[in-house]
């Protein structure tokens, strides 16, 4: 399988050195120059400042011996991916174009579902689907902005002239996670490089958490001129905990808990030591069926009671808003270039991977001749799980795929095994190509706008094209140039 590496246009051979990308060169020079043993010693100084921060991921089904979940470090790797400014201009002009479609068609399906009417997306697709969420049908929310915090992931995979092309993989619209590592990336590698900084022009991240508020602050409820933002999170059991709290801490907001909020008269007000105070805008860190047990899942303790019936008065705006998961569903995702031509007219400036719906008979068809060629994913899956990677698979887990297919077929989407991009990676063995991805965070208020980079996670398993740090990858400070 072809594969397209981030620095090199010929990767280095035994004992020699490869051909570096322009982009790169300044790097890699001084990456020639750095004895192993320094690196060595900067990686362990990562890990340490890492583990002391507790800047860690919750595992769910890996369990200690005393039968509670393990909390692993995020592996940090010391060797930046770098994106060319003139790259990095069309992408996020793509990344804007698609979130703002998005935006579109989730308020289209809960108002006047033209798109379902023109016929471009079966609508027992979107009415039928999990995500779906008829409490929102007709419910207005602060300028029709749905997904206020979009994770995309991109991924990149060598073309017929072997260039490397951008791909979108998947859209992450409900509760998408991992910026706080983009932020402690970029802090780390200034920490431990500092030099590197100076000899080049790297678009800064820091101010993400600025962004974030003001995009909050823009979804407010009208009547409010001095909004209340709050941060809810399940808890810090959850997996993300560690970005729950950075994030609140960061932009000087409180962080809560279900326990900590409640409503009355249609208000959300949240508990203090000096009594109660109105809340305006919640970031909430929680899945939809445990917002409110008055209106989703009775038995859940990580809402608030009555939420929605305020959320549906206007009195309080809720990012990413209920039912935004119907767009990011899988079976909803090779619909999105249909969506940027039906909204905005546009051609799509990112392309989606070809996908195989296998609701579809002829889909289902191809997918079962050509499993072990294929990479299959459940609709509702995520972090890894749920998947088949045909070529790294055994038959018996093929057989089992096919059965799973056979008795579900609209529970899954197949899509070819792309050759995902390489960067070099800092491994016990020394230097060694590694796939990745990048996840670009997405903000939506008043205008689109973001932060010039992202996430790159990386599969620190030689061949493995798994980078979701719940299966064992790691992450990397993503560099835009600025010239």
């Amino acid at each position: 399988m072809r594969q397209f590496d981030e620095m090199y246009s010929r990767l280095p051979a035994s004992g020699q050195e490869g051909e570096v990308r322009e982009h790169y060169l300044a790097y890699a020079r001084w990456l020639q120059a750095q004895a192993p043993q320094t690196m060595a010693a900067r990686r362990e100084e990562a890990e340490m400042i890492f583990r002391r921060v507790g800047i860690t991921f919750a595992v769910y089904g890996d369990k200690d011996e005393d039968g509670s979940g393990t909390e692993r470090l995020i592996p940090f790797d010391l060797i930046p991916r770098v994106i060319a400014a003139q790259e990095w201009k069309s992408m996020e002009a793509g990344l804007v174009q698609r979130v703002t479609a998005l935006n579109r068609f989730i308020h289209d399906v809960y108002h006047d579902q033209d798109i379902l009417k023109a016929g471009i997306i079966p609508r027992e697709q979107i009415e039928h689907n999990a995500q779906f969420r008829p409490e929102m049908v007709g419910v207005d929310v602060p300028n029709n902005i749905y997904s206020h915090i979009s994770g995309i992931d991109i991924v990149r995979a060598p073309d017929s002239a072997g260039k490397g092309e951008y791909y979108v993989l998947e859209d992450n619209l409900r509760v998408p996670s991992g910026v706080s590592y983009m932020l402690e990336d970029r802090k780390m590698m200034m920490r431990l490089f500092p030099e590197l900084f100076s000899q080049h022009r790297v678009a800064p991240v820091a101010h993400y958490p600025d962004l974030l508020l003001e995009t909050l602050r823009a979804s407010s409820p009208a009547t409010t001129a001095e909004p209340t933002v709050v941060v809810l999170t399940p808890g810090m059991y959850n997996s993300a905990y560690f970005e729950h709290a950075f994030l609140a801490q960061q932009m000087g907001v409180e962080l809560v808990e279900g326990q900590d909020l409640f409503v009355k008269d249609k208000f959300v007000y949240m508990r203090t030591t000096r009594g109660p105070k109105r809340v305006d805008v919640i970031y909430r860190r929680v899945d939809d069926d445990f917002l409110d047990p008055n209106v989703f899942r009775p038995t859940s303790t990580l809402g608030c009671a009555g939420l929605m019936e305020a959320y549906k008065a206007g009195h309080v705006a809720i990012c990413n808003a209920v039912g935004t998961g119907v767009a990011d569903d899988k079976s909803v995702y090779p619909y999105v270039p249909d969506m940027v031509q039906f909204y905005l007219g546009e051609e799509p400036i990112l392309k989606n991977v070809p996908t195989f719906q296998c609701r579809k008979p002829d889909d289902l068809k191809y997918t079962l001749a050509n499993l072990k060629d294929l990479v299959v994913k459940e609709v509702h899956g995520a972090g890894g799980y749920g998947m088949l990677v045909g070529p790294a698979s055994t038959q018996a887990e093929i057989e089992r795929f096919r059965g799973a297919l056979l008795a579900n077929p609209e529970g899954y989407i197949a899509q070819p095994t792309l050759s995902l991009s390489t960067c070099p990676t800092y491994v016990d063995s020394g230097i060694a190509p590694r796939h990745i991805d990048l996840r670009p965070f997405v903000l939506s208020g008043r205008t689109v706008q973001m932060v010039p980079g992202g996430l790159t996670r990386v599969a620190l398993k030689e061949g493995s094209l798994v980078v979701n740090s719940s299966q064992g990858g790691g992450t990397k400070d993503t560099w835009i140039l600025q010239d």
